[in-house]
């Protein structure tokens, strides 16, 4: 199960695990069935997996702000899940994130002002998704972390054969990149625009994720 991080590299991930003839995703890339309300059964959605031959999963980035709660659901289901959890700089991914929604307002650059940046930087939602540290510790605190595989956007970017092969070793799938393959694993998928930060924008930024790149650097080296 790919359980994050939005605007990290999930989309990367789901097609470069498509590649591989043992590994499936029989409902596509994004179920979203652990993290909005369905009437339909546990019973069906393990159902889209059955299939023992092949290693079946989903990613859904969604699923790192899933509280302990539902985390247990999952576990007592499936103790044995194999998680990968893709990162990046949280203030590139808070960036992202909000011109991925400035076009989802249909609106341009020039028409979005530095307050309505701001706005959404400061919104519940950005801040849970760039807070990685907590969402690894709610999944930590119910799966083993040898369950658990943390990589950055940014480490992909420099080696993308070696890191999507440890996501295959990870999951338990024989890895089948060579270096032949590193120009088309290098293909960024759904690249948004490419606008760079604003200067202006950048302090704010700053101040909010300062502290928590440092502790998540602090983190990721204890566990």
């Amino acid at each position: 199960m790919g359980i994050g991080a939005q605007k990290c590299g999930t989309t990367w991930l789901f097609h470069t695990l498509s590649a591989h003839p043992n590994i499936c995703f029989p409902a596509g890339k994004e179920i979203h069935y652990w993290d909005r309300p369905d009437k339909k059964s546990v019973d069906w959605y393990a159902d889209l997996f059955s299939d023992n031959n092949l290693c079946n999963g989903e990613i859904t980035p969604a699923y790192s702000l899933l509280p302990t709660e539902t985390i247990h659901r999952i576990h007592s289901r499936w103790p044995n899940l194999r998680l990968i959890y893709l990162i990046r700089n949280p203030i590139e991914r808070a960036w992202s994130a909000a011109r991925m929604a400035l076009k989802r307002a249909d609106m341009s650059h020039e028409e979005a002002s530095d307050a309505w940046f701001i706005d959404h930087f400061c919104s519940q939602g950005s801040l849970l998704r760039g807070d990685y540290e907590a969402c690894i510790r709610n999944w930590l605190s119910i799966y083993p972390k040898e369950q658990l595989l943390v990589l950055s956007l940014e480490t992909i970017a420099a080696n993308p054969v070696a890191m999507a092969n440890r996501c295959m070793k990870h999951i338990g799938a024989s890895p089948i990149f060579t270096s032949s393959d590193r120009e088309n694993l290098s293909i960024k998928i759904f690249q948004g625009d490419r606008m760079p930060l604003r200067p202006s924008l950048a302090p704010v930024l700053d101040k909010i994720y300062k502290e928590k790149i440092k502790r998540m650097s602090e983190y990721l080296n204890e566990i």
